[in-house]
């Protein structure tokens, strides 16, 4: 039987071991296989759509190194590790980039921690994005980063965990401000538009509504406004599955509720 670590609360489903269990993971509890189960039996693509965001970032963050030239990483709400981290996708392609991870869930940074093998080339930062300047200030990221120089700042299925209260249009301008000219926004973020049965959506906006952190689902044009001030690259804001697919991964036949782009800050 799995140990609980001290002074972590299992008896509500956390948003992090909710996502890793939808990928394959281990590092998730009854709640939260309990809550994934549920959100499954409402809607069955949902797991596809977590797999498929996976295959957007990996997708997005070797385009960014490669042929954006990009070789420093700030990945925001990175939650619990898994295969095919920033990291890693980086080094295929530049074994020297940098990448500073960021979350607010202290187990994650803690997970986070112990999957670094290269301290000096990645590092975790425990810090909220709905608290951009503190962000930007932590001296773990400012040693990292150089926010003079092109940087990729990821924002990959967290925005919609930010209520609109939170206003993250202005957190997204908080990031573009500090990010030098060049600079790359990966962004991903569940999308209403796809959920065909509205029904279905308000019972997994319920489950999340009783979880470590409530979603919120926006339209695709409203996620296109976070890209203000950025050159938003071919081919725009579109379901994961179509940004840019790789042979052998794209099928008709897949239904996936995130809307994903990249953007090049001029």
């Amino acid at each position: 039987m799995r140990s609980v670590p001290d002074g972590l609360d299992t008896s509500k489903p956390n948003v992090a071991r909710i996502y890793d269990y939808l990928l394959g993971g281990k590092d998730n509890f009854a709640t939260d296989r309990a809550a994934a189960e549920r959100m499954m039996s409402l809607a069955a693509p949902v797991q596809q759509s977590a797999i498929e965001n996976r295959r957007f970032l990996r997708r997005a963050v070797r385009f960014v190194a490669g042929e954006g030239g990009i070789d420093q990483f700030l990945d925001i709400g990175v939650g619990l590790p898994t295969q095919g981290a920033v990291h890693e996708v980086a080094h295929e392609v530049n074994p020297r980039a940098r990448v500073a991870y960021v979350d607010y869930d202290p187990v994650v940074v803690l997970h986070a921690n112990a999957l670094l093998a290269e301290r000096d080339l990645s590092v975790v930062a425990q810090a909220d994005v709905r608290r951009p300047a503190e962000l930007l200030a932590d001296p773990v990221i400012r040693k990292h980063i150089d926010f003079e120089k092109p940087v990729a700042v990821m924002l990959v299925a967290v925005l919609h965990f930010v209520p609109d209260v939170e206003d993250p249009a202005r957190i997204v301008a908080a990031f573009r401000d500090a990010m030098a000219p060049g600079s790359y926004l990966v962004l991903s973020h569940v999308s209403n538009d796809n959920l065909a049965d509205m029904s279905v959506a308000a019972e997994v906006k319920k489950l999340y509504a009783n979880s470590s952190q409530p979603m919120t689902a926006r339209s695709a044009e409203r996620i296109r406004t976070f890209f203000d001030g950025f050159e938003l690259l071919a081919p725009g804001v579109v379901p994961t599955v179509d940004w840019r697919p790789v042979l052998g991964e794209r099928s008709a036949k897949i239904v996936a509720y995130g809307m994903a782009g990249v953007g090049r800050k001029p």
